[in-house]
């Protein structure tokens, strides 16, 4: 992931998470449907209790691993969104990740 150099700044120890949230915007996708049949099911479900991208409001939500940091580009696993996406905001993961394979970053130090 390639983030605008005017944000660089706010990347700062973002390095020391295991996992981000990384909030972005379906912007190829027009319209929505209330009911969605995801591929690993068959049956419909609403739209809410899947991952599609026809949403009434196009926002993405994707939990990766932070691989590695280079000035703005983060080296991250398990993206699940088109190159190019616009990235709303990026946020560390802190729950649901066993505690042996969760980095706290700069909270441990401050804790």
């Amino acid at each position: 992931m390639e983030i605008d150099e005017e944000f660089e700044q706010g990347l700062t120890d973002i390095d020391g998470f295991s996992h981000l949230y990384v909030i972005w915007v379906f912007d190829r996708v027009q319209g929505y449907d209330l009911l969605a049949s995801p591929p690993t099911d068959n049956k419909p479900h609403g739209v809410f209790a899947t991952r599609s991208p026809r949403r009434p409001n196009p926002i993405g939500l994707t939990v990766v691993e932070l691989l590695s940091r280079e000035g703005t580009r983060l080296r991250v696993h398990g993206v699940d969104m088109l190159d190019g996406t616009p990235i709303l905001d990026i946020k560390p993961y802190l729950s649901s990740i066993p505690m042996e394979s969760l980095r706290r970053g700069w909270l441990e130090e401050s804790e």
